[in-house]
């Protein structure tokens, strides 16, 4: 029997969550913390990750941070050792840094913007899996949640190259849900227009427009990213692995009207 009150609870657990300062990483993280997790946030600015840090332990739980980028390979595997040193292993992995180094046809992109977006966005993800799993998660299982995008479902105009990243993160998704069981599950989530500060440029311009071409006629919020995730994380979603959950206000089966 399904106990209501503990199914979403993470308690016990450690989780590691990258570009964990701001938006929808920084939601996620707090979630995880006020479900019971001790939680590892990684950021490359230094400033935001002390200041989550500091805003997390007020919450409760043990914190700790890291300085670092996704792309940068010893940042990587830097930070997932400081997670295990501090905090005593890893449990939860949530792949949530991102970069859009271009915006423009893809045709036309520079090709060191592409493979400055695709190393944070693909590779990033991919080291962070191969540290965790040999950090413990190879034998002690775990959850790893990838933070795609409707882009990678979908070919929208001028975000070429972002979009491509997270459509082969996706399908990266898949890949290792397939060979990580039955020890790990991996899922992904593909958020819509979220209200937060790296999707500023496409709704500022006219925010109340933006809402209403989404059919729940508003933006989506962090939080509306960080329930899904904690649904993904916890137990409640202990039989799935391999999928891909749309978070959008209903954007995508309204697209392209």
């Amino acid at each position: 029997m399904i106990d209501p009150g503990a199914i979403l609870r993470v308690d016990g657990r450690v989780a590691l969550v990258t570009g964990g300062t701001r938006g929808i990483g920084r939601a996620v993280a707090e979630a995880l913390v006020a479900a019971g997790a001790a939680v590892c946030v990684t950021a490359r600015k230094e400033a935001d990750v002390e200041e989550t840090v500091e805003a997390l332990r007020a919450v409760g739980g043990p914190v700790t941070g890291h300085v670092g980028s996704a792309g940068d390979p010893e940042a990587v595997a830097a930070g997932v050792s400081r997670c295990v040193a501090e905090l005593g292993g890893l449990d939860i992995l949530v792949n949530n840094a991102a970069t859009s180094a271009h915006f423009g046809p893809l045709a036309d992109a520079d090709p060191g913007a592409v493979a400055a977006t695709w190393r944070v966005n693909q590779e990033g993800p991919l080291r962070y899996v191969q540290a965790a799993w040999a950090a413990g998660m190879r034998d002690r299982g775990g959850v790893i949640l990838n933070v795609a995008s409707v882009g990678g479902l979908r070919a929208p105009p001028m975000m070429g190259a972002y979009s491509v990243s997270k459509a082969a993160l996706i399908h990266m998704t898949r890949q290792l849900a397939l060979e990580l069981a039955p020890g790990v599950r991996v899922n992904a989530l593909a958020p819509g227009l979220v209200k937060t500060d790296f999707s500023r440029a496409l709704y500022e311009a006219d925010e109340t427009a933006a809402a209403r071409r989404q059919p729940l006629r508003r933006l989506g919020r962090p939080d509306d990213v960080a329930a899904a995730a904690l649904f993904l994380i916890s137990d409640a979603s202990s039989w799935i692995t391999g999928e891909v959950l749309v978070v959008d206000g209903g954007a995508l089966v309204s697209w392209p009207a």
